[in-house]
């Protein structure tokens, strides 16, 4: 008898063992564009069309390699609008004594597969998603017994199983981290290499034109649609990235240039999160492009440390302190998001132009995301879980694992700290360091006070103001609160003021 394999959007890897274990005569792979996965929130136009576009290529190349393959369009008549009724469509009119999915990424998601075996009345296999390089169950191993989980840490585990980067039992180089020598703003003269993008063949013309007319309400733009929707493409883009930006990503990855949002970065999260690439791969090109000369230690390291550090600690994280971490609310933060977050209409050169990029590309770098837009939405006291399915929705690369421990540890500090060590807040003059857009902007970076004074400034001493019994026992808040401590009354005063008319403004949506 048959099975049915189910493979998810984010799951386009032809060595998942639930795809490369299959009976190519007598399994189908079961792969449907569902309503209820592209609307539970209202995921960006580019994000819906390149998910569309890739599950449409991977199920095309799988039927070049003889498997059989159910493909379920979102407009085909037989659309049931969510996995379970489509899984159960599929079991109703064919002969299948097995359904066989592949573990996903998210919690909810999870929960439902585990229901599905008494919901279907056939055996349910999950199977190990076995693209990451640790297991949720290692990460919990790790974790357990420890007072900090700290990233840099399991990063440092990470490096000696997989002998990443390793001479012997030490890093090479001597240093774990080169993160000290990746934090130059960029020169305005400088000239970034072009980012990878692909022409459009016929199968992403049609599903350009199924969004826009489905999803005519989501935020974001179709046009100049650029993403690579197949593995070919998607090995391009990460080959393009080695020979020509990685020799620089290391000084320059925290930099932001108005009318550059591409800048150094890979751009490869798009592909890695989805299958189209796998994390060992990558790492492997960074790792050979050093030992070959091609790129120094610190860029090398400061990529690898982003997917064999970050990116395996944030997927650990979110599976073991689910379904918690979803709720989480430290400074018990109600403000509703401004309308400006979906239209970027506000007087803050820099949160208009990471929110214009946003809308445009489904896409903003690290810092962007962190400093600029995370660090106003924490500043600005904005819902938890109003920023989370912001984060959610607008990001091409943005699935619920590795988007909400982002969020809720690292920029919102939601959790309380299980993640973070403290709350990444700061002044205008940190924007202004790293980036040239405070030279456009309605508001002065040097001001502190008063009506033309940087946003950041105030609030971000109102900030302080306000949670300073909550930060107290932070060491890493100890030298800010010092210097709180001998601000002048009047001063602190004159901030907490225009905070307050700013706040205003904000819950109000008026003009900012």
């Amino acid at each position: 008898m048959a099975s049915l394999i189910l493979v998810l959007g984010d799951q386009l890897t032809e060595t998942l063992p639930a795809i490369a274990e299959a009976k190519k005569t007598v399994d189908t792979i079961l792969m449907a564009e569902v309503r209820e996965e592209a609307t539970y929130v209202k995921h960006h136009k580019k994000k819906i069309a390149f998910l569309f576009s890739a599950m449409r290529h991977f199920a095309r190349e799988l039927e070049t390699q003889n498997y059989n393959v159910d493909y379920v369009k979102y407009d085909d008549k037989h659309n049931q609008g969510s996995l379970l009724e489509q899984v159960k469509y599929s079991l109703d009119n064919g002969e299948f004594e097995s359904v066989v999915v592949t573990s996903p990424g998210e919690h909810r998601l999870l929960n439902s597969f585990q229901q599905w075996e008494s919901t279907l009345g056939v055996p349910v296999h999950i199977c190990e998603d076995n693209r990451f390089l640790a297991t949720p169950q290692e990460f919990s191993d790790w974790a357990e017994g420890k007072k900090q989980l700290r990233m840099e840490f399991f990063y440092r585990e990470m490096r000696r199983k997989h002998d990443v980067l390793m001479d012997g039992n030490n890093p090479v180089g001597g240093k774990w981290n080169y993160d000290a020598q990746n934090r130059e703003s960029m020169p305005e003269d400088h000239k970034v290499p072009k980012h990878s993008t692909f022409a459009i063949d016929e199968i992403t013309k049609d599903v350009l034109a199924l969004v826009e007319s489905q999803f005519p309400d989501h935020f974001g733009d179709l046009d100049n649609f650029f993403f690579a929707v197949t593995r070919k493409d998607a090995l391009e883009v990460l080959n393009t990235f080695i020979e020509e930006r990685l020799p620089n990503f290391g000084q320059y990855q925290d930099a932001m240039v108005e009318g550059k949002p591409w800048m150094y970065h890979s751009h490869i999260g798009f592909y890695l999160n989805c299958g189209l690439l796998t994390p060992k791969e990558a790492i492997e090109s960074a790792e050979q492009a050093y030992h070959s000369g091609q790129v120094p230690l610190n860029s090398a390291e400061g990529f690898i440390r982003q997917i064999l550090g970050w990116r395996e600690y944030i997927r650990g994280f979110y599976w073991y302190f689910m379904p918690g971490l979803k709720t989480d609310n430290y400074f018990n933060n109600q403000r509703d998001l401004p309308n400006f977050y979906w239209d970027a209409q506000t007087n803050m050169n820099c949160m208009r132009q990471c929110i214009k990029e946003t809308k445009q590309n489904a896409y903003a770098h690290h810092i962007q995301r962190l400093m600029v837009i995370g660090n106003f939405s924490l500043l600005t006291e904005l819902s938890p879980e109003q920023v989370q399915a912001w984060y959610l929705s607008v990001y091409a690369d943005a699935y619920e694992w590795v988007e909400l421990p982002n969020v809720a540890g690292m920029i919102l500090y939601s959790d309380g700290g299980n993640l973070a060590s403290k709350p990444y807040v700061a002044s205008g003059s940190y924007i202004n360091k790293m980036s040239n857009y405070c030279k456009n902007c309605g508001y002065q970076v040097s001001k502190k006070t008063g009506p033309k004074a940087c946003p950041f400034n105030y609030l971000y001493w109102h900030f302080i103001d306000k949670n300073k019994d909550k930060l107290s026992n932070n060491h890493r808040m100890a030298m800010i609160l010092k210097t709180y401590g001998r601000m002048k009354e009047d001063n602190i005063n004159a901030m907490k003021e225009d905070a307050a008319v700013f706040l205003t403004k904000i819950t109000k949506n008026e003009e900012v």
